[in-house]
């Protein structure tokens, strides 16, 4: 079935969805948190509504958490508005520390100590703590470094080994997992805090729900352009039943050899009705949507599989690689070598990366 149209591919939580606390502090970066907060909140929600107009399930319940509830003033001098006291979340599935505002040179003592208590409790617990950039600061107070890999923002990496000289500090990695069922996670600094986010919902949702959340915001490919993902947005289905039906059709069968014959045979419409409606209905010609849809599926197979772009082409409905590749690139904006090389290493990170919760 083609990913224009069928559910999203992320598996249906049952019960309580995962609950990600992303722990606030004074010294905190707004951007951060929110940041986290958002690319939870799409996941499983926003890719079904640009495939087909309507949000899909949550999969992933964020809180915004801190010592307190109200309004807590972080770094920058934004007010942020708490929504769970700590003591109000003792059992979060995983909890994410964003960066701290402090200096490297300065002095920790007694600034965190009821979020250092929380964080080791949770730990206990078996949640899964993840840190970004100096966040990892706190994991070290806590004492959670002891012997354990470690990264954080490189202007921090001597800080954390020489206040925590157990932790092996890694400043040349971008993200390290460590600790009893890999539940330490560190990431390094600036924007990696998004890789981190895509890792947590890998891990507590599935690889195809980040690839879609990274796919949506382009992240760690802002210089490709929106043009690999902006057609999505045009194809979604309307109220014509007729060009519904032909769209559901085309979704199962984008490999027959004269998709836009059988499906203006199945609409009943004469032919030039049928191109008119079509257009109308998704901003495409017949053919224009059938490609895209076998384009949409050569994304999946290219970051889901090793096999040769010959063997892609096929599988879509492609005799011709050499039509198919240009093709592909007129419409993504890069080859299916680089495609698979962007997309499926990202979707490969994080399928290495990803370990089992346990409670």
């Amino acid at each position: 079935m083609s990913s224009l149209t069928a559910p999203s591919r992320a598996a249906a939580h049952h019960g309580p969805l995962p609950v990600v606390a992303v722990l606030v502090t004074p010294q905190t970066a707004a951007s951060v948190v929110y940041g986290m907060y958002d690319l939870f909140k799409s996941a499983g929600r926003d890719w079904p509504m640009v495939e087909g107009g309507a949000p899909g399930p949550a999969l992933l319940d964020p809180v915004i958490a801190s010592a307190h509830t109200g309004m807590v003033r972080v770094a920058n001098d934004v007010a942020i508005e708490v929504q769970r006291s700590l003591d109000q979340l003792p059992h979060p599935t995983a909890v994410c520390v964003p960066e701290l505002l402090v200096s490297p040179n300065g002095l920790l003592d007694g600034l965190y100590d009821a979020e250092v208590q929380w964080l080791s409790r949770c730990h206990a617990r078996g949640a899964l703590l993840a840190t970004a950039c100096s966040g990892a600061l706190l994991l070290g107070e806590a004492g959670l470094l002891d012997g354990e890999d470690a990264t954080t923002h490189w202007a921090f990496c001597d800080m954390l080994q020489e206040r925590y000289p157990l932790a092996r500090v890694r400043p040349q990695r971008a993200m390290v997992t460590a600790g009893e069922g890999q539940r330490l996670v560190m990431a390094g600094g600036g924007s990696s805090w998004m890789d981190l986010a895509l890792y947590l919902i890998a891990r507590l949702a599935s690889i195809e729900a980040a690839m879609q959340v990274a796919r949506l915001n382009l992240i760690d490919w802002h210089h490709i352009g929106q043009q690999p993902f902006a057609r999505m947005a045009r194809s979604r289905q309307i109220e014509d039943a007729v060009i519904g039906r032909c769209q559901a059709w085309v979704a199962e069968h984008y490999t027959h050899g004269a998709p836009v014959a059988a499906m203006t045979q199945l609409s009943g419409l004469a032919e030039r009705s049928f191109q008119r409606r079509f257009k109308l209905a998704t901003g495409m010609t017949p053919l224009e949507y059938t490609q895209t849809v076998r384009i949409e599926e050569a994304k999946h197979l290219l970051e889901t599989t090793a096999n040769p772009i010959e063997e892609v082409a096929e599988e879509v409905g492609y005799d011709d690689a050499a039509f198919f590749s240009r093709l592909f690139k007129r419409s993504v904006n890069l080859s299916p070598a680089q495609y698979r090389r962007r997309f499926g290493g990202m979707r490969a990170a994080l399928g290495d990366r990803q370990a089992p919760l346990h409670s």
